[in-house]
């Protein structure tokens, strides 16, 4: 590594230090306002912006400069223009205005709409986001933008985001007023979205038509070793995946992402990259780039990097923890309790109102994180349950516990809980156990949510949460705001939350099953799969949530409806189309030569000698071909309802039958295929095992 890390970090980012040196001050601290207090920027200095922007980029060797922008494909999106403008003469100069820098129009027709406009009507717009910094990425200057339609409807996952960020920080900023904190002006959530990812053998990869196609596994026997010796767990990380982690790391930095943590996981062949926390929508562009680059960066060091949530059967599966906090421009982090009864006050409250919104809005969250490969892997004893609940505890959970029943909190101090009146017990950053079977636990100060799955942008489940909790505090702040006594009312508000939401609130463990039947007695939802969830969308309910919040309209809530629950029918009709491929041209075909193997190898035998032994070959011919048989009858059986699938026009109709006949039937092909896997020669088995593609990374 050439440079420090400290000179390293942030060099490929059109950065403060960046603005300092390329605009005036006026101009400098113009943007700042911008970027700081997301204020619009001013369209006389953004010529003076662009200017400058382009200019550094220059310097960087960039070329081409690109709107970068994240449509509903769940990847980016970028169409890349270059710096030059004809002159006379036959010559060019290289020019970018405040125009170019703040809108772009790249054709919209071809990314998901959800019946917003035609497919004619192809016209979109892409607009700076100025409180993301602009990067270089190839040689290219890339401006992070939010993606709308011709009429400002949003296409794409960081509109939301950024609208939904607006409404906690107006919401926000209520209640601390009413705290009489007049020196806080703008209040952001943040985020710290921890990655996790698998890495195979790029030649083993590129012979696995199911891992090309679908990104996990449709066929695999269990080998004999899994990850049932827990040694892969922060084990020693293999030289070539260190290599690759410590590219990895240098050209994060570049970028300005605060990589920070690097481990094995659970399984074989799974790691886990950590960022230190940044702003939501910042931290959103972040892991975009991250999980572009883990994957670009594998391929270099000749691995394939699997980002799919259940790549592997029967192996640990791939999420991406959440860990979500509030904080102040002046540096407080909001969910910290604070040693005074003013701290603690305000804590408790923001507290409250998060736990009411998680309760009030289960079934947000739970949709928020729902796709067709999370689906694999919640409530498989290796991630959080479908079901949502909040983990605070025992200490925690025993103050409020005091709260609501007016009782003394015996714990490190014993005193009634009376709201404004006393300070908590000092709680520890580390009061609790970490609970790692919780979908949402408070872990100090921040909210850790582990349902998202690893593939998944974090703008969704980041704007559902940021709204479900904007819209708690509004409720409280237009409460209070009316009192004539704010302690007395406050405790009560307070009390009465944490009374009438305390079902939410579980401290057990999320994988006893047990847990399912206890939390249906309390009333709370089991969504168990994505067509289960996604309907709560466009109920009457949280359209009105979402309006009132400005953060969707009813016609923007419909489309993303319909675009989720296509992409769940199409990435389950792509894995069953390629379960029929590998069935009919490696599986069936290779098994059968095997077949005909024994079958040779015991007429030889019988023609040698008569009364030679021949039970291995017969007994494992009358199985194998029993096997087959019902291995084609089931691709016969998967190919017919995939055909009907293609005949089904209406989109919910499509994903439901894709989830009660498709996944039966690649399941029902899955299974005979399976057992004939762990009794072919791997000499002619068609394709890698999962030793190989687990084990094969030396």
């Amino acid at each position: 590594m050439a440079k420090s890390i400290p000179d390293l970090f942030g060099s490929k980012v059109f950065n403060e230090k960046c603005m300092k040196e390329g605009l005036a001050s006026d101009t400098y601290k113009e943007l700042q306002k911008t970027i700081q207090e997301g204020k619009p920027l001013n369209p006389k200095i953004a010529n003076a912006v662009a200017h400058a922007m382009k200019e550094w980029a220059i310097a960087q060797g960039a070329t081409h400069y690109t709107h970068w922008f994240q449509p509903m494909t769940g990847v980016t999106a970028e169409k890349h223009d270059s710096f030059i403008e004809p002159v006379d003469g036959g010559k060019v100069i290289m020019s970018f205005s405040g125009k170019e820098l703040i809108k772009g129009e790249p054709d919209a027709s071809s990314f998901p709409n959800g019946g917003l406009r035609a497919t004619f009507e192809a016209r979109g717009y892409t607009a700076w986001d100025p409180t993301s910094y602009a990067f270089i990425k190839d040689d290219v200057l890339c401006i992070p933008t939010a993606f709308c339609s011709y009429t400002g409807h949003a296409l794409d996952k960081k509109t939301p985001l950024l609208r939904s960020m607006e409404a906690i920080n107006t919401q926000a900023l209520r209640i601390l007023k009413l705290f009489g904190n007049t020196d806080v002006t703008s209040i952001k959530t943040t985020v710290g979205p921890e990655q996790e990812y698998f890495l195979v053998d790029k030649d083993y990869y590129a012979t696995r038509k199911d891992l090309i196609y679908t990104g996990r596994t449709l066929f695999g026997a269990p080998c004999p070793k899994g990850q049932e010796m827990e040694d892969h767990y922060f084990g020693t990380i293999k030289s070539r995946v260190q290599s690759f982690m410590n590219d990895l790391n240098e050209e994060l930095w570049k970028l300005g992402v605060a990589a920070k943590t690097e481990h094995n996981e659970v399984a074989p062949a799974q790691h886990e990259l950590a960022p230190v926390f940044s702003t939501t929508n910042i931290a959103t562009d972040h892991n975009q780039l991250t999980m572009e680059l883990i994957q670009r960066i594998a391929k270099k060091h000749g691995m394939v990097a699997l980002l799919h949530e259940k790549p592997f059967e029967g192996i640990n599966g791939s999420g991406k923890h959440n860990n979500w906090s509030i904080s102040t421009n002046t540096g407080k982090n909001l969910l910290e309790p604070g040693d005074t009864p003013y701290e603690n006050a305000q804590f408790l409250l923001f507290l409250s109102a998060i736990i009411k919104a998680v309760d009030e809005h289960q079934d947000l969250l739970r949709l928020s994180v729902a796709s067709a490969g999370n689906d694999h892997r919640l409530g498989a004893n290796e991630a959080p349950p479908a079901i949502i609940s909040v983990f605070l505890g025992d200490e925690l959970n025993a103050v409020l516990e005091a709260i609501i029943n007016d009782k003394p909190y015996d714990g490190t101090e014993h005193k009634l809980m009376k709201i404004g009146a006393c300070v908590l017990p000092k709680l520890p950053m580390d009061t609790t156990d970490r609970n790692r079977t919780s979908p949402f636990a408070f872990t100090g100060n921040k909210f850790e949510f582990r349902m998202p799955g690893s593939s998944s942008s974090i703008s969704g489940c980041n704007f559902v949460l940021n709204t479900v909790v904007a819209n708690a505090l509004r409720e409280f702040a237009d409460m209070l705001e009316k009192a004539d006594d704010f302690e007395s009312s406050l405790h009560s508000l307070i009390k009465q939350t944490l009374k009438d939401h305390q079902r939410i609130i579980f401290n057990g463990n999320g994988y006893d099953d047990a847990w399912i039947e206890k939390a249906k007695k309390r009333g709370l939802l089991n969504l168990r799969t994505t067509p289960d969830a996604l309907p709560y969308f466009i109920h009457e309910e949280n359209i009105r949530l979402f309006e009132t919040e400005k953060v969707l309209d009813r016609e923007e809530m419909e489309s993303r409806y319909e675009i989720t629950m296509e992409e769940y029918t199409k990435v389950i009709n792509i894995e069953a189309l390629t379960m029929i491929n590998m069935a009919k041209k490696e599986i069936l075909p290779a098994v059968s030569r095997y077949s005909k193997e024994l079958s040779d190898t015991c007429l030889s035998k019988c023609q040698l000698d008569a009364q030679m032994d021949v039970t291995y070959e017969k007994e494992m011919l009358t199985q194998i071909n029993a096997l087959l048989k019902e291995a084609y009858q089931a691709c016969s059986e998967l190919e017919e309802k995939t055909n009907a699938l293609h005949t089904i026009q209406d989109f919910e109709k499509a994903a439901f039958f894709v989830r009660d006949t498709i996944l039966p039937c690649m399941d029902a092909l899955r299974k005979p295929c399976d057992v004939l896997e762990t009794m072919t020669d791997d000499k002619v088995w068609p394709f890698p095992t999962y030793g190989k593609l687990l084990f094969g990374i030396l």
